[in-house]
């Protein structure tokens, strides 16, 4: 399939990934697609939490937001994007403390960051193996 014939999606492998989306799927808008936790919503009572450091009226630093309310936290504020490299889409961790698992292997974690190449099909969980966020990347 041709870069100029593919609409790259985010198809939703769980219930939780389908109440972000809106639906069973969603289209990848304008690249970078950047993705990351809802850190503007109300502040957790735990004392020992840091306070968020974006404020409501800045803009938005993501496309898409996964809403967390309990730590510990499998997504970062500013967790992943999809890009393309001019020959592929690539998903890039920005270096999130958990990391970012495509199709098993974690990219990322522990704020190091990393980088690998997207194929039609890849499953994406943003975060640990136990976070609700799972998609699979499809080119359309």
């Amino acid at each position: 399939m041709s870069l100029q014939n593919s609409h790259p999606i985010l198809v939703a492998l769980t219930p939780e990934a389908a109440a972000v989306l809106g639906g069973a799927e969603a289209k990848v808008g304008e690249l970078p697609f950047r993705v990351g936790r809802e850190s503007r919503g109300r502040r957790p009572a735990a004392g020992r939490t840091i306070a968020e450091r974006r404020k409501r009226r800045r803009p938005p630093t993501n496309e898409l937001y996964l809403p967390e309310r309990s730590e510990p936290f499998n997504v970062s504020r500013e967790h992943l994007q999809i890009q393309h490299n001019g020959t592929c889409y690539v998903l890039v961790d920005r270096q999130s403390t958990c990391g970012t698992i495509v199709e098993g292997a974690v990219v990322g974690g522990r704020g190091v960051g990393g980088a690998v190449p997207l194929k039609d099909g890849d499953v994406i969980i943003v975060g640990t193996s136990s976070s609700p966020y799972v998609f699979k990347f499809r080119l359309k």
